[in-house]
């Protein structure tokens, strides 16, 4: 069932030396194309790292070698507004692409895309994790990858069939994150610390890498300070130079 696939999933880091075919890879590529596009702009592109080398390089710039290594297929996934320039050419019209607007449209249709991939591919048994660490190095991976001015890395996805199985890891409760009518911060002060109990019970109880914690200590650690602050130069240079 549907509901059952999609509440059971959790990134799957390590996987078993078994690679996914062509006739695999296209199946699954397909699928993910039906993912909703903003004005159908379809705004995105993805790379499929087969050669070892690359991959190899990937791994080291996104501090990921394990799984770029071991998985089934590799992917990264970006957001494209080079095959839209050239659309726009073709019709004797040069088009805007350095808006803020389009970061998000790229962003969002490359998210919703992949969303789709990891669905497709987990229904057919495969693990999959998501690797933002491509952000990490995205200069580095752009010219790894030979990707043009107007294209540029948002995160990669290994995909493969697990060597390993986690517990799924509880999410906020739905009142956390729905609101009737407005939004309504004052019930995060009872809702939170339930939250946090209910994940320190399960990061303690855990079959693998245990430790002690909670999720608003974990938030106020990650977020207390700016992150990966070069990617605003980086997508300047990348030809989206929005005021």
């Amino acid at each position: 069932m549907v509901l059952n696939l999609l509440s059971s999933h959790t990134s799957i880091r390590k996987y078993k030396n078994t690679k996914l075919s062509k006739e695999e890879i296209f199946e699954l590529i397909s699928v993910a194309q039906h993912a909703a596009s903003s004005h159908f702009v379809q705004a995105y592109s993805v790379i499929w790292v087969t050669d070892n080398q690359i991959k190899k390089k990937l791994g080291d710039y996104s501090k990921n070698p394990q799984q770029m290594e071991t998985a089934g297929a590799v992917f990264v996934c970006c957001v494209d507004f080079e095959r839209l320039r050239i659309a726009g050419q073709l019709n004797d019209t040069s088009i805007v692409t350095d808006s803020a607007e389009n970061v998000m449209v790229g962003t969002i249709d490359i998210a919703l895309f992949a969303q789709n991939l990891a669905i497709a591919a987990e229904s057919k048994g495969y693990g999959i994790c998501y690797i933002g660490g491509v952000r990490n190095s995205p200069a580095e991976i752009s010219e790894l990858l030979n990707l043009p001015t107007n294209v540029f890395p948002v995160f990669a996805m290994t995909m493969g069939v697990p060597d390993e199985q986690h517990e799924v890891k509880p999410r906020l409760p739905v009142d956390a994150i729905l609101h009737e009518n407005s939004y309504n911060s004052e019930k995060y002060q009872t809702l939170l610390p339930a939250y946090d109990k209910t994940l320190e019970e399960y990061y303690a109880s855990r079959s693998s890498n245990q430790k002690a914690t909670n999720w608003t200590k974990s938030m106020a650690e990650f977020l207390k300070v700016p992150r990966r602050t070069h990617l605003k130069t980086f997508l300047h240079d990348k030809g989206f130079t929005w005021k």
